[in-house]
């Protein structure tokens, strides 16, 4: 089983064991390791392997059936747009129809410093090998509900996209096999290229053939110390095999979770049925405490990003009111003291002539 960095395969394994008895894992760290080495139940751990981390279920940023936090109410943490709807089993982003685009955010922030998000989804429909799309995108974004080009979202979004793409747009190129997976950080400076599937500014990619299986299909996004992973289990063996593995990748808290879908000319089921958002407590050196502090806007170490002018924030009313009535008085004031300056040298200028 491939391993991520500073995690051990038992922990993995742990936590399959939990999510097939329908079970929502709440903490896998050393102490289950150990217990499960004292029961003589896995292979042993190798130094690299018994690095701590401790997993908590995050609720409010998380959903699985039967979807009871989805809705308008301001008490809902989720929320969905365009064409999405819920149904018993899983939420449609999309249906197996022409232009359709559908979306399903999280009304809650995000300010965990590290993390990682399983998504079990699921992408099928009548339509034949390449003859299908366009595919689903999951955020971490600044902005969230404001649909666009970019699998259903808008485009220029502050944040990071993760992209499950299952229709080849460029068509000269051969070495890449589609579906495919591919990850993009940005700025808000930089623009999705759909006649070259991303490419020009992806950070990396799999492929992954994810459509009209008969087995579950997962997606795990994990972020840690400034480490950006992706990996699938698609082969119905409930096994991670990675995909992407970034270093250096600067995400700033606060961001909201969500994922979008959309269908054009071709077009495909795309289902989720279930996000769940585990909160990571990793041990941190303090030069690592230095180098790890937080960011205002994303950014990937090594990779230049087109410079952004952050728009000036609106004036609220009384701000506008405060900034008015101030300059009024110091108008005032000026005024008066104009007035005042005059009366006096009028009165020399009278006593010199007397």
């Amino acid at each position: 089983m491939a391993l991520l960095p500073g995690a051990s395969g038992w922990r993995w394994w742990w936590r399959w064991r939990w999510q097939g008895s329908g079970a929502l894992p709440v903490r896998a760290g050393f102490g289950t390791l150990l217990l499960l080495l004292l029961l003589g139940s896995g292979p042993g751990l190798g130094p690299a392997e018994a690095d701590q981390t401790d997993e908590y279920l995050k609720r409010e940023h998380s959903l699985s059936k039967p979807y009871q936090g989805v809705g308008t109410s301001s008490s809902s943490l989720w929320t969905l747009m365009g064409n999405a709807m819920v149904m018993t089993q899983y939420i449609r982003l999309t249906p197996d129809m022409q232009s359709k685009q559908g979306a399903l955010w999280n009304r809650v922030p995000c300010y965990l410093r590290d993390w990682e998000l399983q998504v079990h989804f699921k992408i099928h429909g009548q339509g034949k090998k390449n003859l299908n799309g366009d595919g689903f995108a999951i955020w971490y974004t600044k902005d969230r509900m404001q649909p666009g080009p970019v699998f259903g979202s808008k485009d220029n979004f502050v944040g990071l996209g993760v992209f499950v793409d299952t229709y080849p747009n460029e068509e000269k190129q051969q070495e890449r096999v589609f579906p495919y997976v591919s990850a993009m950080v940005s700025n808000g400076s930089l623009s999705y290229d759909h006649e070259r599937d991303g490419r020009p500014t992806e950070l990396g990619g799999c492929t992954a053939m994810v459509r009209n299986l008969n087995h579950d299909t997962f997606l795990v996004i994990r972020y840690v110390k400034r480490r950006l992973t992706i990996m699938l289990d698609i082969d119905g063996k409930h096994e991670w095999r990675d995909c992407i593995d970034v270093p250096g990748v600067r995400l700033p808290r606060g961001y909201f979770f969500g994922t979008s879908s959309v269908t054009g000319d071709l077009s495909d089921n795309h289902d989720i049925i279930s996000l769940k958002l585990f909160e990571l407590t990793v041990e941190r050196t303090p030069e690592e405490e230095k180098l790890h502090r937080d960011v205002f806007l994303p950014s990937v170490d090594n990779m230049k990003l087109p410079e952004v002018t952050l728009p000036m924030e609106p004036l609220s009313g009384l701000a506008l009111f405060l900034i008015v009535f101030f300059s009024l008085v110091a108008a005032v004031f000026a005024l008066v003291i104009g007035i005042i300056v005059y009366n006096k040298w009028q009165d020399q200028s009278r006593k010199r002539f007397y």
